[in-house]
């Protein structure tokens, strides 16, 4: 499984990197006397209704993909590591009123509240990443206060403290570390969560706005060609499925060499 995830998101990054290589045709140029042409030798995925080439915009939506999910799992793992980090290692008031507002953010259904976010910032890419790191980090913080929490109690954590180690210090060089094996694999099955995202929002036009390519964003397009040209839904779509699935599978496997108990 870990395998099979790897090659397929290995695949799709160098997809991204090497596109305008691999597929050299330009994403925006339009060719309307051939508009929604099927799949053929000069463009094996067809063209889309304004006569642009799919894979060559299928590449450059990989980009924006990838994008997203590093942008906001970079960020939302930042921030819960180190809001759960203080909860865990202090406890007290500090725990009891980060918990509560990691409760309130988890009780709004994240895709809702993403959607009235960008809706209030407005539809761009950054606001995108915005909106989703700030109902993206409270999954990393409850995570890690769980791993603080038991970490704090661990003899070689309580003889730094006896030492005189500062709780920033502790915190950083001791609590910390045993948290990032359970937080790599969280990032991993964020980043499927993220793309998704992503593409959702972009669907329902709060994403990337034209005329950037965005996996979301034709999907949308080729709604109103179901029938007469399903290869416009049917790629993106593929490509949106199985980038989810590598990471869902890299995920799962990195969870399984973590922790050997939840092998199946």
């Amino acid at each position: 499984m870990i395998r099979t995830g790897t090659l397929i998101v290995v695949f799709a990054i160098v997809a991204a990197l090497a596109g305008p290589f691999l597929w050299p045709d330009d994403p925006s140029a339009q060719e309307l006397a051939r508009r929604l042409e099927a799949p053929s030798l000069a463009h094996p995925l067809g063209l889309d209704e304004l006569g642009r080439d799919i894979l060559a915009r299928l590449l450059q939506g990989a980009r924006v993909s990838l994008l997203v999910g590093i942008a906001v799992v970079s960020v939302s793992s930042t921030v819960g590591m180190l809001f759960g980090s203080v909860a865990g290692y202090f406890g007290g008031r500090i725990d009891d009123v980060i918990s509560r507002v990691i409760d309130i953010l988890m009780a709004f259904p994240g895709i809702l509240l993403a959607i009235a976010l960008v809706a209030v910032l407005g539809p761009s890419l950054v606001n995108v990443v915005i909106a989703l790191s700030i109902i993206g980090w409270v999954g990393y913080a409850r995570l890690v206060r769980g791993q603080a929490l038991r970490a704090r109690e661990f003899e070689f954590v309580q003889a730094a403290r006896a030492s005189g180690a500062s709780a920033a210090r502790i915190v950083v060089r001791h609590v910390l570390p045993t948290a990032i094996p359970a937080v790599v694999v969280q990032a991993t099955l964020g980043m499927a969560g993220a793309i998704i995202a992503e593409a959702a929002l972009s669907f329902l036009g709060l994403g990337v706005q034209p005329p950037t390519p965005s996996w979301g964003t034709m999907l949308d397009a080729g709604r109103a060609h179901l029938f007469d040209a399903p290869h416009l839904t049917i790629f993106p779509g593929l490509a949106i499925a199985m980038l989810v699935l590598g990471f869902n599978f890299l995920g799962d496997g990195l969870r399984d060499r973590v922790d050997p108990k939840m092998v199946r």
